[in-house]
């Protein structure tokens, strides 16, 4: 297994982005088994600096988690012979990406017209804040401005009540956009091995993180008239939450009524479907009682025992995990979802392995983050 290659194996990427959105998608690209050649400026990719606990000041945290399967070549591309040792290296890829603004990029003398005149197969992905024939083009775009844009700061205030308008609390933007690099880089790959032919690809923050957004969020906004209003109302609801049990916290997501009231029963509320406290609930007011009947019989168990009782009569249960106790899940222990590595300049650093399995062409881990331009003199001489 150790000597199979990725399924990319042969794809060689130029990766001039940083930050997260590209940084993500290209360390995927490389666990797949291209050979990412990441293309930092003197002061290196910025998303190096910052983390307090990082030995090496240009070694941070959420550097380390997005830059592996990757060599670091240092150029200063304002400077002409590091563009030309750039430009050398163009005819050896079959992917150059980058996050800079077009008409920085045009100043620089690597647009995509100026690219593929050197290369003509290249696929050349552009990762924008906003697409090109919108008004918001050129604008800069991180990741809480395109939460705000896309809606995403009224999920909360539409969940808890709090009309506050408040940011999702994870770099969700870049994240999802950067798949969307990835699946589109992918999908031009397949172009360019079928045809030989080369393309430009822009993939836009907003409408990328946008579109992922309103997949159920559009909701009665769907049809033309609408029919309803916009923010799915199950997955808004307030009681979607998990349940404190004896000792910790579990989900549930019943199937059917017939689930949802053995849970209960196992809880020890028999018959809840027909007892006097839901038949004679108020008006629209059976909703809370489910919801009620459900944190009390959560209460009945433990987290393990709840989990066994799932198993068993075939209820979606799940224990709820804390943060920290996400490192001690026993099912991601026993897939070895985590992997703690010993990196030649930071010591032992724990990195997340690739989550898809392949049976003939396996993703792997081959290289770990790269300090700035160690690579440098291997691909580009001194």
């Amino acid at each position: 297994m150790p000597d199979k290659k990725g399924p990319l194996d042969g794809v060689r990427v130029l990766d001039l982005t940083e930050f997260i959105f590209g940084p993500y998608a290209t360390q995927t690209l490389g666990d797949l088994g291209a050979d990412v050649i990441k293309i930092e400026n003197p002061g290196g990719d910025r998303q190096r600096h910052g983390s307090k606990f990082a030995k090496h000041e240009d070694m941070g945290a959420t550097f380390m988690t997005m830059n592996r399967n990757k060599r670091s070549v240092t150029l200063d591309l304002k400077a002409e012979a590091d563009r030309e040792k750039l430009r050398a290296l163009i005819p050896t890829a079959q992917v150059f990406i980058h996050n800079v603004r077009a008409d920085a990029m045009a100043r620089l003398g690597f647009s995509y017209e100026e690219v593929a005149r050197i290369n003509p197969h290249i696929v050349y992905v552009h990762c924008v804040g906003y697409g090109s024939d919108g008004p918001y083009a050129g604008r800069q775009a991180f990741d809480d401005l395109v939460q705000a844009a896309s809606g995403a700061a009224d999920l909360l205030p539409r969940v808890d009540g709090n009309e506050d308008m408040r940011l999702l609390p994870s770099f969700i933007a870049d994240k999802v956009s950067s798949m969307h690099a990835l699946s589109s880089t992918l999908a031009a790959l397949y172009h360019q091995k079928a045809t030989g032919e080369g393309q430009f690809v822009e993939v836009p923050m907003f409408e990328c993180f946008t579109h992922f957004m309103l997949i159920e969020h559009l909701y009665g906004e769907t049809f033309e008239p609408p029919v309803s209003h916009m923010g799915h109302t199950p997955a808004l609801a307030n009681d979607r939450r998990p349940l404190k049990c004896k000792d910790g916290h579990i989900c549930i997501q019943p199937v059917s009524r017939a689930a949802s009231a053995k849970f209960m029963e196992l809880g020890g509320i028999p018959d809840a479907y027909e007892s006097d406290r839901f038949k004679n609930a108020p008006k629209g007011g059976r909703v809370a009682v489910y919801y009620a009947m459900q944190r009390e019989a959560a209460m009945a168990h433990t987290v393990e025992e709840w989990m066994k009782l799932g198993d068993e009569h075939r209820i979606p249960i799940m224990r709820a995990n804390g943060l920290d106790a996400v490192l001690d899940d026993p099912h991601l222990k026993a897939v070895g979802f985590f992997e703690t590595r010993a990196h030649p300049t930071e010591g032992g650093w724990r990195t997340i392995k690739p989550p898809v399995k392949f049976s003939k062409t396996p993703a792997s881990i081959r290289l770990d983050p790269p300090r700035p331009g160690q690579d440098t003199k291997e691909i580009v001489g001194g």
